[in-house]
């Protein structure tokens, strides 16, 4: 178990590349280094980080529906790939990708509960799922600080602090903890945060 964790931490420079142009909301370079990829994991990332800035569809064409051999990131990853692809389809075809979705998403749990990207995409399910299937904005703030402090003291750049807290700020606001949130609010506002960043808490999705 230590081993899978340590393994999902390690960053890269191409990690790096891939948060960096993520964060200045760079689609363009994004599809660059997308053609560049020279792994599954290394493609799983470019793809789950440039769905959100373009909604481009194409992007989450040929996504295999599981993984024999993947490491907890690469099945994080994958899990949320079906979950943005869950979220652009017919009712029908929406419950059986997010059944494949929330199946990757225990894959991942089971080998490594803790790892950066696992509890990224677990938050992210927490608060986006319906209600019906689960939805917990508080569960999700806890993976969210859970994150924050570990990418704070770890090697995992392909995940900012920023990026969790800000995470953490709207799970906090749908948690019902207004406080807490504008306080954080506040926080990351005066660290200037790059353009993704700012404009997320500018104008944060639906929930």
């Amino acid at each position: 178990m230590v081993v899978l964790l340590l393994l999902s931490m390690l960053s890269s420079p191409f990690a790096e590349a891939t948060q960096a142009a993520y964060a200045q909301r760079d689609a363009d370079r994004l599809r660059t280094l997308l053609g560049q990829a020279s792994s599954r994991a290394d493609s799983l990332l470019v793809r789950y980080r440039l769905y959100p800035l373009t909604e481009d569809a194409s992007v989450l064409d040929d996504l295999p529906s599981s993984l024999s051999d993947g490491t907890a990131r690469e099945h994080a990853l994958l899990s949320g790939l079906w979950a943005y692809r869950a979220g652009e389809a017919s009712i029908f075809s929406a419950v059986r990708y997010g059944r494949r979705s929330t199946s990757l998403l225990e894959q991942a749990k089971a080998q490594a509960p803790r790892a950066p990207f696992v509890l990224l995409v677990e938050g992210q399910s927490l608060l986006f799922r319906p209600a019906i299937a689960g939805k917990d904005p508080a569960a999700a703030v806890s993976r969210f600080s859970r994150l924050a402090k570990i990418v704070e003291t770890s090697e995992a750049e392909a995940i900012t602090e920023t990026e969790a807290h800000m995470w953490r700020w709207l799970a906090l606001r749908e948690a019902d903890r207004p406080d807490e949130a504008q306080a954080l609010f506040e926080r990351l506002l005066r660290q200037n945060p790059g353009p993704l960043y700012r404009q997320f808490l500018e104008s944060p999705p639906d929930v």
